[in-house]
C-alpha cells in the first residue's frame, strides 16, 4: 500500500539502478583524481568515463556466482569498458564506494524531506493564523482545562515540526562525509590527498578517522531525527483523532465526496489518514532503534549493519515522505466545527474559570489553601449537578461574594481575558 502513494522522486533514490549509479559516481571521481596524479593513464580515464554504464541485470547475474555485490558491480562495468576496466576501483575497498555513495543518497533524500517539511510548515502557519482567535477547550488528562484557541494548538504543532527540521539539517550536515581510507581506515593504498580531492568533487567532507566504514553514529543521528519528526506527525494525528470522536467532533480530517467509512455502517467518517500516520510512526521509531544498534561493529568492521541498512534507510525516508504528504493534506483540508467548540465550552458550565476565581480570592487576602478549598467545594457541586454553573454557585456563596463581590465573581468568567495573550504567543511561535 505504501508504494502506491510514495512520491516517485523519493522512491527513485532507492532503486538498484540509483544505488549502482551512485557507486559509479564515486568510482569515476576516484579515477579522475588518480588520472590527474598520473597514477592511471589519461586514455584509461577517457575510456572509463565514456564506456562505464550501470547494468543492473548483469551485475545481479554476476553476483549469483561471486556472492559479493560490489565485486559484481565492478566486474559488470569493467566488461563494458574493456582493457581499461582494470583501472576501475584502483586502491579502493568496497566500503569506500558503498559508504561514500550512501552519503550522497542520504543527503539527497534529506533535501527532499526538507522540501516536504517546508510545505507542511507553510500549511501549519496558514492554519494557525486562520484560527488564531477561534476559542476551544484546552484539555489536560482528557478533561477540560482552561480555554485556548485552535490557532494556538496548531502553533504548537508548527514549533515542533520546525524543531524537527532543524534536527534534520544538523544530521544532514553530519552525514555529508565520505571516505577512501581503505580496508581498515589507514590509507594504506591511497594517500589522504586523494581522498580529500575525491570528496571535494562529490561535495562531501572527509571522514576524519574511519575504520573500514564511516562510523554509524552519523546514520543513527539522522534516523533518530527522522523518528522525532515522525513522532511530531503522530502527535498531530493523535490530536485530530481525539477531536474527531463523535462526543467531541470539533475537528475532523478531510472526507472526500464519494468516500466510504465502513463496509457495514454508511454513517461512518473515520480518521483513517491520522490512524495510518500513527501506525507508521511506530515503524520509523523501530528503525531508529535498529540504527542505534548498528553503531557497535566488530573491530574495524563486520557486515551486521549492512543488511539492516538496506531496509531501514530506504523505508524510513520513503515513509516520512509519505507521512508528510498525508498530514499536509489532512491539516490543509481539515474540517473545523466552531459551533461544537462553543458547545464544549458551554458544557463546562464555567469550571474552566476556576483558576481565575482562585487567584481573585488569593488577591483578596485569603491563603491559597483557603481559596482553593472554596473554589473546589463549589466546583464539586457543579460536577455533582447541585449547581447549574460555577458562576451561579459562587454568586450564591456569601463566603466568596464577601471577598470579591458579585462584580468580582462575574469578572472572573471573562473568556476574552483568558485568551488575551494568545495572539502574541502565536506570533512568537511563528516568528
Amino acid at each position: 500500500m505504501i508504494e502506491r502513494y510514495t512520491r516517485e522522486k523519493m522512491g527513485r533514490l532507492f532503486t538498484d539502478e540509483a544505488r549502482l549509479s551512485a557507486w559509479l559516481k564515486v568510482e569515476i571521481a576516484a579515477s579522475e583524481v588518480l588520472a590527474e596524479r598520473g597514477e592511471i593513464p589519461k586514455a584509461a580515464l577517457k575510456s572509463l568515463k565514456r564506456k562505464s554504464v550501470v547494468d543492473v541485470e548483469r551485475a545481479l547475474e554476476i553476483e549469483k556466482t561471486v556472492n559479493h555485490d560490489v565485486i559484481a558491480f565492478v566486474t559488470s562495468v569493467a566488461e563494458k569498458v574493456g582493457p581499461h576496466g582494470r583501472y576501475l576501483h584502483l586502491g579502493l575497498t568496497s566500503s569506500d564506494v558503498v559508504d561514500t555513495a550512501l552519503a550522497l543518497v542520504m543527503v539527497e533524500a534529506s533535501d527532499i524531506l526538507l522540501d516536504d517539511v517546508d510545505v507542511f510548515l507553510a500549511v501549519l502557519e496558514k492554519q494557525s493564523k486562520r484560527y488564531a482567535e477561534l476559542p476551544m477547550a484546552g484539555r489536560t488528562h482528557g478533561v477540560n482545562a482552561e480555554p485556548i484557541t485552535l490557532g494556538l494548538k496548531i502553533a504548537t504543532w508548527f514549533a515542533e515540526i520546525r524543531r524537527s527540521r532543524e534536527r534534520i539539517v544538523r544530521a544532514r550536515e553530519n552525514l555529508r562525509y565520505g571516505k577512501l581510507s581503505g580496508a581498515v581506515g589507514s590509507c594504506a593504498q591511497l594517500p589522504p590527498v586523494v581522498e580529500r580531492e575525491v570528496m571535494k568533487r562529490l561535495d562531501l567532507k572527509v571522514e576524519p578517522v574511519a575504520t573500514q566504514v564511516i562510523p554509524r553514529d552519523r546514520h543513527a543521528e539522522m534516523l533518530n531525527a527522522l523518528a522525532l519528526l515522525a513522532a511530531g506527525l503522530e502527535r498531530i494525528a493523535t490530536e485530530i483523532r481525539h477531536l474527531q470522536r463523535t462526543e467531541v467532533r470539533e475537528v475532523e480530517e478531510p472526507f472526500r465526496k464519494g468516500q466510504k467509512g465502513s463496509s457495514a455502517m454508511p454513517h461512518k467518517r473515520n480518521p483513517i489518514a491520522c490512524e495510518n500516520t500513527t501506525g507508521l510512526a511506530r515503524l520509523v521509531r523501530s528503525n531508529a532503534l535498529a540504527a542505534m544498534q548498528n553503531i557497535a561493529l566488530w573491530h574495524e568492521r563486520d557486515i551486521s549493519h549492512s543488511s539492516v541498512e538496506r531496509v531501514i534507510i530506504p523505508d524510513t525516508f520513503i515513509l516520512l515522505d509519505f507521512m508528510l504528504g498525508r498530514m499536509t493534506r489532512v491539516v490543509k483540508d481539515m474540517h473545523v466545527y466552531p459551533k461544537a467548540m462553543a458547545r464544549t465550552l458551554e458544557r463546562s458550565r464555567g469550571l474552566i474559570f476556576s483558576q481565575t476565581l482562585l487567584l481573585a480570592l488569593v488577591r483578596s487576602g485569603l491563603t491559597r489553601e483557603q481559596a482553593y478549598s472554596l473554589v473546589q467545594e463549589n466546583s464539586m457541586g457543579v460536577w455533582a449537578e447541585e449547581h447549574e454553573t460555577l458562576e451561579s454557585a459562587c454568586l450564591a456563596d456569601a463566603r466568596i461574594t464577601k471577598r470579591i463581590g458579585r462584580d468580582g465573581v462575574k469578572k472572573a468568567f471573562d473568556l476574552g481575558r483568558l485568551l488575551r495573550h494568545v495572539p502574541s504567543l502565536i506570533r512568537r511561535a511563528l516568528r
